[in-house]
C-alpha cells in the first residue's frame, strides 16, 4: 500500500497535535482534511490566535475547518469525503458516536499513557506527578466512551528522575506518530489485532488549571520536585509569601532535586524580573 492511497481526516489543536503532523508528513501520509478548534485568545495581550495545527496546515496548503461544534453540517461535509480513516490528537473536543464510525476504518487516536491508566486530558502531567518509571503511548480504536477503545499498539518510555513534561512529551509525540505510521499499512489492509482494556484497571486524569500549580514548600521534597517537573512550562509552580500584608505569588523558573531535596535556584517574585534565589531570600 502507498501512503498516498489512504483518505484520512486530521483532528488535532496544540502543538503536540502539529508535530504529530509533521511526523506523518515525512513518512508520506498527507490528510485530506484537517479540523482544529477555533482561535482562542493566546498570551498577555490575550490577541485572538489561530492554533499550532491550523498554522501547519496553512503552511502545507490543506483545508482546515475550525468548528465551534461538531453539527450536521459538519458530518455531512465529513461523509462526502469517503473516508478510510480519521486521526485524532489532542483535539480538545468530544467527538460523536456518528462521526468517530463514519470512515470505513474508524477512527484513531494517539494517548500518552499506557491505557487504561490515565485516561482523560493530562497523562504525561499524571504520570510524573505520581512519580511513574515508566510511561508510553496507546494507539486506540477510538469508542464514544473516553479513551475506552481497543488498543492497536502501546509502547513503553522510561521515565528518567530528573526529566521534565516537556522532555517526556518530546519522546511521546515521535514515538506515537512513528508508531502510528508503522501500523497505518496493517489496518488499511485489515491484519492487525486489537486489545480490549481493562475495565478494572482504568483511572482518570483531569484536565490542568493555572492555580494546580500552587505548592507547599514544606511538602516532602520528592512531591514538590514531582510536581514541578509535572508543570514545567505550563502552568509552572508558584507559592505565595505575605510582604506587608500583601500576598505575592512567587513563580518558580529553575529547580534540582539533589540529595533528596528540592533545591529553588530562580524564581520571579510577581511584578518583578527573574533573580536567583539568594537574590530572593534578600529581598524577602
Amino acid at each position: 500500500m502507498s501512503s498516498s492511497d489512504l483518505k484520512f481526516v486530521f483532528f488535532g489543536t496544540p502543538d503536540v497535535a502539529s508535530k504529530t503532523l509533521e511526523i506523518l508528513k515525512t513518512k508520506g501520509y498527507i490528510p485530506t482534511l484537517i479540523a482544529t478548534s477555533p482561535d482562542a485568545k493566546s498570551g498577555r495581550g490575550l490577541v485572538m490566535t489561530p492554533s499550532p495545527v491550523f498554522l501547519w496546515a496553512k503552511n502545507n496548503n490543506i483545508e482546515c475547518l475550525k468548528p465551534d461544534k461538531i453539527d450536521n453540517e459538519f458530518l455531512i461535509k465529513i461523509k462526502k469525503l469517503n473516508l478510510d480513516l480519521s486521526i485524532v490528537v489532542a483535539y480538545g473536543k468530544i467527538l460523536p458516536e456518528e462521526l468517530i464510525k463514519t470512515p470505513k476504518l474508524g477512527t484513531l487516536n494517539i494517548h500518552y499513557s499506557l491505557l487504561p491508566k490515565y485516561r482523560g486530558a493530562s497523562p504525561v502531567e499524571a504520570c510524573l506527578l505520581n512519580g511513574d518509571e515508566e510511561t508510553g503511548i496507546s494507539i486506540q480504536q477510538m469508542e464514544w466512551k473516553l479513551d475506552s477503545g481497543p488498543i492497536l499498539i502501546e509502547e513503553k518510555l522510561g521515565i528518567g528522575i530528573e526529566e521534565t513534561k516537556e522532555e517526556i512529551r518530546y519522546e511521546l509525540i515521535n514515538l506515537g506518530a512513528n508508531c502510528l505510521c508503522d501500523i497505518l499499512p496493517k489496518i488499511k489492509e485489515g491484519n492487525i489485532e486489537t486489545k480490549r482494556q481493562d475495565e478494572n484497571k482504568a483511572t482518570f486524569c483531569k484536565k490542568i488549571k493555572k492555580e494546580d500549580g500552587e505548592i507547599n514548600i514544606n511538602e516532602p521534597p520528592l512531591k514538590t520536585w514531582n510536581k514541578y517537573r509535572a508543570f514545567y512550562g505550563w502552568p509552572g509552580v508558584f507559592f505565595f509569601i505575605t510582604k506587608k500584608d500583601k500576598k505575592i505569588r512567587i513563580k518558580i523558573t529553575e529547580a534540582a532535586y539533589e540529595n533528596n531535596s528540592f533545591i529553588i535556584k530562580r524564581v520571579i517574585p510577581e511584578g518583578k524580573k527573574e533573580i536567583s534565589y539568594e537574590e530572593f531570600l534578600k529581598w524577602n
